[in-house]
């Protein structure tokens, strides 16, 4: 069994999908993907993702929508909302949904994977962004 984070990305967008599973496979991950709403709670509850990228605009329902049908589900990974959105409150309301996280998309990658890393609890993630502490 591999010791690989998996991670399921929920996106319509299918060039999108392909190019940040490319990204998160070439950085060490596996990689799973839903294309909607729907998909994303039966992927989700079938793969076990440790880490799940949640896109806001989803057929079949919006991200928040989603995130608050995985946590109904018990399903613990962090969450990480997506958007390309410019709605001014959404990163907000992603958090205070419980996302770990939000990120306006594009998503820069070293930007994208710090962000990972952290929600994944990764302390090569944390030693290597300084050790100044707060």
């Amino acid at each position: 069994m591999s010791d690989r984070k998996r991670i399921l990305i929920v996106d319509d967008d299918k060039e999108l999908v392909r190019g940040l599973a490319l990204r998160l496979k070439t950085s060490g991950f596996d990689v799973v993907a839903a294309p909607d709403a729907i998909a994303a709670t039966s992927v989700a509850r079938k793969e076990s993702p440790d880490l799940i990228l949640l896109d806001y605009s989803l057929p079949g329902g919006n991200g928040l929508t989603v995130l608050d049908r995985l946590k109904s589900l018990m399903v613990i990974a962090p969450i990480i909302v997506m958007s390309a959105s410019n709605i001014a409150d959404l990163p907000k309301r992603a958090c205070d949904a419980g996302a770990f996280a939000f990120l306006r998309k594009p998503v820069e990658n070293a930007t994208l994977l710090e962000t990972i890393h952290r929600a994944l609890g990764d302390t090569l993630a944390s030693a290597s962004s300084g050790s100044s502490s707060a």
